[in-house]
C-alpha cells in the first residue's frame, strides 16, 4: 500500500520535494511506469495519499510546461481571422480514462498537435464518478507519461441547466451549476460550456423572447466563472442556441440569442468565445432495434453560415457541432473546409472501449445495467438498444475494472485507438498547431500549497508558497 513517502520516492533523484515545493531535474523520468502508480493513486489511493499524488501530478505539470490552460487567446485570434483552416476536437474522456488520454498525447505528439480539448460534461462527471479534481490529475499524469509538453485545455462540458428542475424551483438548479462551476475551475478547468438551451421557450412570441432565459441564466452563470477565475487566466466560456438533437439552429435565433446576451452582459465583463448550434446531430447517435445507430441528416450548409456569423458579426472563433463522433468517417473532412470551430466527440470512444472488453467483464457490466438500469427501459426497447443507450452508466462503477485490464487487452484497444485519433486529427487538420497554439496560448504559472495533512509525519511543511507567477 503506497505512502507519501512511497509517491515521493517513485521517481527517485529525478523529483525532489522539499519544504513544501517540487523540482524536476530529469524530465524525461516522468515518461515512465512510475506515472502509471502515481496516476492510480490520483484515483484509488486513500484520502491523504490520492490529494497528494494529486498535488504531485499538478506540481510536476507546472514545473516541466504542462499547464491547464484557456484556449480562449486562441479563439480570439480566429475570430478575428489570423488563424483558420481547422477545428478543435473536444473529446469527452469518459472510461478508462489514463489509457485513452495517453493514446490522445501519444498521437498529439506524433502530429505535432496542440489545438485538442479534453472534456467532461455535467452529468458524465456523475455517472462516470470522475470529479474535476480527479479528471484534471489524469489528463495531466496522461500527458506526462506520454512526455506532452504545451498548454492543456481541459473543458467543463455541457454544464447545464435541468429544464425540469428549473421549471420546479430556478435558484437551487442554477446554484447547483455554479457550485459546479467553482469547483471546476478550482481543479483547473479554464474552458466552460455554458448550457442553458434547455430553457428555450418556443411557445413564445418572437425569437428574443424564445432565447431570454438561455442569455439571461447564462448570463447569470457566466458571472460565476469570471469570478472564480485564477489570476492571470480568461477562461473560455461557449453559450448554446439550441438543444442537441432539436430542430437546427438558424442564423436569426443566433443573433436574437447573441445581441441578448451581450446586452445583458456586465459593462467590461469579457464575453463568449463560442457559440454551440444544432445542425442535424444527436448525443450518441440514434439507436434502431438491432443496435446500429441511423445515419446523421447533417445540414453543413447551416453549420457555415452560422460560423460566418459568429465570427464576423460577433468576433466568435464560430460554431461548435455537438454529437458527432458517430457520424460516418467521410463526414469530418468537411468541418475544417466549412470553418466549423470546435466539435464535439464522445461516445464512439466508450463504443471502441466496450467493444474492446474481455467477454467476461462485458457480460457482468451487461447483466450489472440489467438489475440497475432496469428503470430506464422503454417499453419499445430492444435489448441492444437498452444495452446501447445505458452502458455509459457502468463507467463509474466499473471504473477500477478498466484500469485492472490486462496488458495484452490495453494494448489491442491503444492501437485502435491509436489510429481513430490519427484519422480523426488529419481529418480535422490539427497537425502541426502545436507551435500556433503555444504563440498565441501563455498559461500562467500557478504553484499549489502541499496538502496540510500530508506534512506533518513525511515531508518538510511548505514554507510560503507564491500561487501565482
Amino acid at each position: 500500500m503506497l505512502d507519501v513517502d512511497s509517491l515521493n520516492a517513485l521517481f527517485g533523484d529525478a523529483v525532489r520535494i522539499e519544504g513544501g515545493h517540487l523540482t524536476v531535474s530529469r524530465a524525461e523520468a516522468l515518461a515512465s511506469p512510475a506515472m502509471d502508480t502515481l496516476a492510480r493513486a490520483a484515483v484509488f489511493a486513500e484520502p491523504v495519499e490520492r490529494e497528494y499524488a494529486r498535488w504531485m501530478l499538478w506540481e510536476l505539470g507546472q514545473s516541466v510546461g504542462v499547464r491547464p490552460a484557456s484556449i480562449n487567446d486562441l479563439y480570439m485570434a480566429r475570430g478575428r481571422g489570423e488563424v483558420h483552416g481547422f477545428t478543435v476536437p473536444a473529446i469527452n474522456v469518459r472510461g478508462d480514462s489514463y489509457d485513452t488520454a495517453r493514446s490522445i498525447f501519444r498521437t498529439a505528439n506524433a502530429m505535432k498537435a496542440g489545438a485538442f480539448i479534453l472534456e467532461i460534461a455535467r452529468s458524465e462527471i456523475a455517472y462516470t464518478g470522475q470529479r474535476p479534481a480527479e479528471y484534471v490529475s489524469v489528463m495531466l499524469a496522461a500527458a506526462l507519461r506520454e512526455g506532452f509538453r504545451g498548454p492543456l485545455f481541459i473543458q467543463g462540458d455541457h454544464f447545464q441547466v435541468n429544464h425540469k428542475k428549473y421549471a420546479a424551483d430556478p435558484k437551487p438548479e442554477v446554484d447547483a451549476v455554479k457550485a459546479l462551476v467553482r469547483e471546476a475551475v478550482g481543479a483547473g478547468f479554464y474552458n466552460i460550456d455554458i448550457d442553458t438551451s434547455t430553457l428555450v421557450d418556443l411557445s413564445k412570441k418572437g425569437l428574443a423572447e424564445q432565447q431570454r432565459l438561455n442569455y439571461e441564466v447564462g448570463t447569470d452563470i457566466l458571472r460565476e466563472v469570471r469570478g472564480a477565475e485564477p489570476h492571470g487566466v480568461t477562461i473560455s466560456v461557449g453559450g448554446e442556441i439550441g438543444e442537441v438533437g432539436t430542430q437546427n439552429s438558424t442564423v436569426e435565433e443566433l443573433e436574437a440569442f447573441m445581441d441578448g446576451f451581450n446586452a445583458a452582459l456586465p459593462r467590461g465583463m469579457t464575453g463568449l468565445s463560442k457559440i454551440s448550434v444544432q445542425s442535424g446531430t444527436s448525443h450518441g447517435g440514434v439507436v434502431l432495434a438491432d443496435g446500429s445507430i441511423a445515419d446523421v441528416k447533417l445540414d453543413l450548409d447551416t453549420l457555415e453560415r452560422l460560423s460566418v456569423v459568429a465570427r464576423e458579426r460577433y468576433g466568435l472563433a464560430g460554431a461548435v457541432q455537438h454529437g458527432a463522433s458517430t457520424l460516418p468517417d467521410s463526414a469530418f473532412h468537411n468541418f475544417p473546409k466549412r470553418e466549423t470551430a470546435e466539435i464535439h466527440l464522445a461516445t464512439n470512444f466508450q463504443n471502441m472501449l466496450f467493444d474492446h472488453l474481455p467477454a467476461g467483464l462485458r457480460d457482468e457490466i451487461y447483466g450489472w445495467l440489467r438489475e440497475n438500469a432496469a428503470d430506464e427501459r422503454k417499453p419499445t426497447d430492444s435489448d441492444e438498444q437498452f444495452i446501447y443507450k445505458t452502458r455509459k452508466k457502468a463507467l463509474g462503477p466499473f471504473k477500477r475494472q478498466f484500469w485492472d485490464m490486462s496488458a495484452d487487452v490495453k494494448r489491442t484497444l491503444a492501437a485502435a485507438y491509436d489510429a481513430k485519433f490519427r484519422f480523426l486529427f488529419e481529418q480535422l487538420s490539427i497537425g502541426n498547431t502545436a507551435e500556433m497554439v503555444s504563440r498565441l496560448v501563455k498559461p500562467p504559472l500557478q504553484h499549489r500549497v502541499m496538502p496540510v495533512d500530508a506534512t506533518p509525519a513525511h515531508v518538510a511543511a511548505p514554507d510560503d508558497a507564491d500561487l501565482s507567477d
